[in-house]
Formats: structure tokens, C-alpha cells, sequence
């Protein structure tokens, strides 16, 4: 017997998680704007490589055995009467309310429009943009920035790239040195003009590039790779923006739920739990919440005893591939240290697939 309407707005990796473990003991409804799960790891590559092109999009269709997907945008929450009010007009009525509508991110790690075609559109663009360029530039050196000048690379080997980091060493937010070192080292040795302590902002003319000495670079193509923003805006303009901080994330207390409000969930790239916003990470808030979830409904919407506290995760594996055949994986160990590893153990565990046949399997599709 399932109990209780659980709405969850946004089909990424931590919706769709929480959908999938929640279908057989809830009434789920998922709401997402696009037809199709973006797997968004794949974005980097496919936004290079024109074989590539389709892989990010998985469809909707085998997720859920008992609840429903339905491609809409979310403009209101009547906490009140307990519904969830679709641009369409449609309402859905709710017993818990799940926010996950995760982060934008620059293009080309972006889903454009709401259907494949637009977004297939974009990628093509995107690739023609790189495959012509004399200069590509790539702004941002954290693990998308690294990632992206890589495929750029092995895709162009003629072409000059240039990447531009304002922090001190690649991959400075990780926290491992080595593994920055490991990263300059082989973006180097395919000549990659790799610009440190290099703040960038569009300059004067079309094209061009100034950094924070005031020195102009040219370049065809720019790509930027400088953070997220949480797809939050939604809730600001239905009057919701005292769930908000100041950056607007979602507040959640230790149970993931939105302060002071006890049916109601944030989890994800969305939520303020002060961690890297990686994907493992978003799964494990998803499997958290799921049990708060079921605690919440069999409680009869009061709060339990039951509930489990989510712990950030501040130390997790992190692989940064460089291309298809090679990368760097850090590796926390005991003792507060971190192990980097190389080329196989990349290779092996997403540098290959970009954990595709994973996400496949996680939508009900086969890994192929």
C-alpha cells in the first residue's frame, strides 16, 4: 500500500534517485521542464565531439513502475492548501513537497530548451563554434574547466587553446595540489597555454578578453566554466523567497527539509548543505531524505523519531578525466589525506563512459 502524494520538481540526479526509491511506497509525481533526464557528466564531451551528441539524453519513460513524469515548470507552492500549481494550470496536491531543481550551469553543460531537438541544436553549435576556431579559451580551472579543455584538446590538436584560472593552481577548490600539478602537467605537455592567477572578463572589442593587468587576449571561441546558480528564481517570484539565503540556495535543518517546514524537502545542487555539489554528494542527500520522507508519512505528518540526519560529505572521490583514456582521481584516505590516482583508475571508473551505462541503468534503460 503506498501512502501519501509526494511531488518532486526536478529530474536530476538526486530527483530522479529520490523518485525511483519513493515509486513504491508514495504516490510520486515528478515534474521536470524537459522531456528527458540530462546526464549532465556527459555534457563536457558531448558538447565537443559530435558522436557524442545524444548520449546525455535518457528518457523518462521506464523511470517510475507506479508514479508519473510530467514535463511542466512549477510557478507556485500553496503551502496552505498543499498543492503545487503548474504554468499549465494543472495543481497538484501534495502530502510532501521535494525541491530539486538543482543549478545552471554555463553552456555547453547546459540543457537548452525543454525538448532534445533544442538542445541537440545547441550542442551541434557549439561543436561547429569549437571545430572551426583558430583560438578556443576556456575560463575556469576547477574540475569542468580541466575536464572541457581537455576534450577541447584531443578534438583540436591544431587549434591554440588557452586556459585561464583565477585561483593560484588548477583544481585549487579540491583541496589536492598534486592532483592540480598532475592536471597543468598534462594540459602542458599537449600545449596548452595554461594562465594561473588570471581573473578574465569580456573586453572592449568583440572577441576579446581582459584580464585583471589589464592584458588583451583574442580569441574565437570562449567557454566559461566559473560556478553555478541555483534554480531558485522560481520560488523568489511565488513569494517564497524567505526559504532563500543570500546566495539562493534552499535553507534545510539537518534533515534536509526546509526550515520550518516539515513537508517540505530540498535536495541537491539546490540546497544550502555547505559541501561540494557533486553528484555523489546529491545522491547520498536523496537517499537521506528518502528516509525522512517515509518517516514523515507513516508519522501522519508529524515529525518522528525516526528521521536521520544528512552529514556533508567534504571529502569524497573526485575524477577529473582528461579525454576518453586518461584523467585523475582523488581519493580521500584516513588520516585527512588524499590519494590521486592515475590514468587506469580513471579510465575504468568515467573517463571511458562518463558513467553513461550507470545513468542508463538508473533511468531503467539498459547500460548500452
Amino acid at each position: 500500500m503506498r501512502e501519501g502524494n509526494v511531488v518532486v520538481i526536478g529530474g536530476g540526479y538526486a530527483g530522479v534517485r529520490l523518485a525511483k526509491r519513493l515509486d513504491a511506497t508514495a504516490h510520486v509525481t515528478l515534474v521536470d521542464r524537459k522531456e528527458v533526464f540530462f546526464h549532465r557528466i556527459a555534457s563536457l564531451r558531448a558538447g565537443v565531439r559530435p558522436e557524442w551528441t545524444a548520449t546525455p539524453f535518457i528518457p523518462y519513460d521506464r523511470l517510475l513502475r507506479n508514479g508519473r513524469v510530467i514535463v511542466g515548470k512549477a510557478v507556485q507552492v500553496d503551502t496552505v492548501a498543499r498543492e503545487v500549481a503548474l504554468a499549465t494550470g494543472e495543481r497538484l496536491p501534495y502530502d510532501v513537497l521535494v525541491i530539486a531543481t538543482g543549478a545552471d550551469y554555463p553552456e555547453p553543460a547546459r540543457f537548452t530548451g525543454v525538448s532534445v531537438e533544442e538542445a541537440t541544436k545547441s550542442f551541434a553549435e557549439h561543436q561547429q563554434k569549437v571545430a572551426t576556431a583558430e583560438h578556443v579559451l576556456v575560463v575556469g580551472g576547477g574540475p569542468s574547466g580541466v575536464e572541457l579543455t581537455a576534450e577541447i584538446r584531443l578534438s583540436r590538436p591544431d587549434a591554440r587553446v588557452t586556459l585561464a584560472h583565477a585561483g593560484p593552481e588548477l583544481l585549487h577548490s579540491t583541496g589536492s595540489a598534486r592532483a592540480g600539478r598532475k592536471a597543468r602537467a598534462w594540459l602542458e605537455s599537449h600545449d596548452v597555454e595554461v594562465r594561473l592567477d588570471t581573473f578574465m572578463s569580456p573586453g572592449n572589442d568583440f572577441g576579446t578578453y581582459r584580464d585583471a593587468r589589464g592584458a588583451v587576449l583574442a580569441a574565437d571561441v570562449s567557454l566559461w566554466a566559473t560556478g553555478t546558480t541555483p534554480n531558485t528564481l522560481w520560488l523568489r517570484l511565488a513569494g517564497h523567497g524567505d526559504w532563500l539565503n543570500g546566495t539562493g540556495h534552499v535553507k534545510v535543518d539537518r534533515m534536509l527539509r526546509v526550515e520550518g517546514r516539515p513537508d517540505v524537502f530540498a535536495v541537491g545542487d539546490v540546497n544550502d548543505v555547505g559541501e561540494l555539489k557533486v553528484t555523489p554528494a546529491a545522491l547520498a542527500q536523496a537517499q537521506v531524505a528518502v528516509h525522512n520522507i517515509r518517516a514523515y508519512l507513516r508519522s501522519s505528518g508529524r515529525h518522528s523519531s525516526k528521521t536521520r540526519s544528512y552529514r556533508a560529505v567534504h571529502r569524497t572521490p573526485l575524477i577529473v578525466p582528461f579525454g576518453p583514456a586518461d584523467g585523475v582521481t582523488m581519493l580521500p584516505v584516513p588520516g585527512g589525506e588524499t590519494a590521486v590516482l592515475g590514468t587506469r583508475t580513471t579510465t575504468l571508473a568515467k573517463a571511458k563512459t562518463l558513467m553513461t551505462p550507470f545513468m542508463r541503468r538508473q533511468l531503467g534503460y539498459t547500460a548500452a
